[in-house]
């Protein structure tokens, strides 16, 4: 899973990647003359020390979130293109906003305000998207008089992107419309990049004295983009705080804080539930593992997930939950219990599923 976080400049953007890649070896070294932060940072999963209680193992491996920063894209500049290229291809956008008031941040001459800074941003998304597309129509057309389907269907999709572009419409909220509202379109999309029709959810950066996003400016924001969009509250000065403190003295400050968890396992789960995923597991004395699959995959495709041989022979899965962990205690009494299944190529995967796969190649 990959996220791009994107916003102005000065809006603690990069404050919050700091925060979140705190004590994490950075990603591979990007190409190019504008040099993104990378970091892959693990996904909090308190169920995998559940599974432990019950299961030894040498080691246990958190699913990943790949974190790519880019720098701030100033209204107007002309540098949104060159430094977008680098979060074409991840799966979500994290949009940062500021949500506090601050005279002491440089270069920042007017008030505050969330609404607009969202506006400034959806346009530099819209006008990188309309270069691109508008670059594409001339071979799309050449293609396209070939009498290739696909190129057809491309230039369609370049066509119907250019006119929702130029209408300043961004590209998820017309998904659902001819011509892309099928599968071999959203495949096609997918080959294009296009960045406004990427899932976008929204953090909204805020004052130390309000972490849990309850001021009028937290609200605007949420005004703004709508009830069906995902508001995520975080001060990236304190998670900043946060991430420098040993374990121990973590927990107290996040009591005191009123907070439950550091925000790392509120952006990611935010994450999970934007794009439709979900986490299984495999549970050995080698290691525990989570696993992240779209929702409604089915087992094959889950098997997938660790390998295409697992995909390919696939014969059956043995699988209970997590819950049916804490309640048995050990595999044996899941059996015992009869909670432990098994099932063939059909079988759903849910979140929290401990899975053993048989296959044959």
């Amino acid at each position: 899973m990959e996220a791009g976080i994107v916003g102005l400049p000065y809006v603690g953007k990069t404050a919050l990647f700091n925060a979140l890649a705190a004590g994490h070896a950075p990603a591979e070294s990007q190409s190019g003359g504008v040099k993104p932060h990378v970091s892959i940072v693990p996904v909090p999963d308190p169920r995998l020390a559940t599974i432990n209680r019950f299961v030894e193992t040498q080691k246990i491996v958190p699913a990943s979130l790949r974190l790519v920063d880019v720098p701030g894209l100033a209204p107007g500049a002309g540098t949104a293109g060159k430094f977008l290229s680098h979060v074409r291809n991840v799966d979500a956008l994290v949009h940062v906003v500021r949500c506090f008031e601050d005279p002491s941040v440089p270069h920042v001459k007017d008030t505050v305000d969330p609404a607009r800074d969202c506006d400034h941003l959806e346009t530099e998304l819209i006008l990188a998207d309309l270069e691109q597309v508008e670059g594409m129509a001339d071979k799309a057309r050449r293609d396209a008089r070939m009498g290739d389907k696909d190129a057809k269907l491309r230039l369609e999709l370049v066509e119907a992107a250019v006119a929702a572009l130029s209408d300043e419409k961004p590209l998820r909220t017309i998904m659902d419309q001819p011509p892309f509202n099928n599968p071999d379109a959203r495949r096609l999309l997918r080959s294009i990049a296009m960045l406004t029709a990427k899932p976008v959810l929204f953090v909204a950066n805020v004052a130390e004295d309000d972490p849990r996003g309850e001021s009028k400016l937290v609200q605007k924001l949420r005004n703004k983009v709508g009830p069906d969009a995902i508001v995520i509250p975080v001060c990236a000065k304190l998670e900043a705080e946060l991430a420098e403190l040993p374990d121990e003295e973590r927990e107290p400050m996040l009591k005191e804080l009123g907070l439950s968890e550091p925000a790392i396992a509120v952006l990611a789960r935010a994450a999970y539930q934007l794009l439709g995923l979900q986490s299984f597991y495999t549970a050995g004395p080698k290691e525990i593992k989570a696993w992240t699959i779209p929702q409604g995959a089915t087992a094959p495709q889950a098997a997938g997930a660790i390998h295409s041989d697992f995909e390919r022979g696939f014969i059956r899965v043995e699988v209970y939950s997590v819950a049916d962990l804490e309640q048995h205690k050990t595999e044996q009494a899941i059996k015992t219990a009869g909670k432990m299944r098994v099932e063939g190529k059909n079988y759903i995967v849910h979140d929290s599923d401990i899975c053993h796969f048989l296959f044959n190649v």
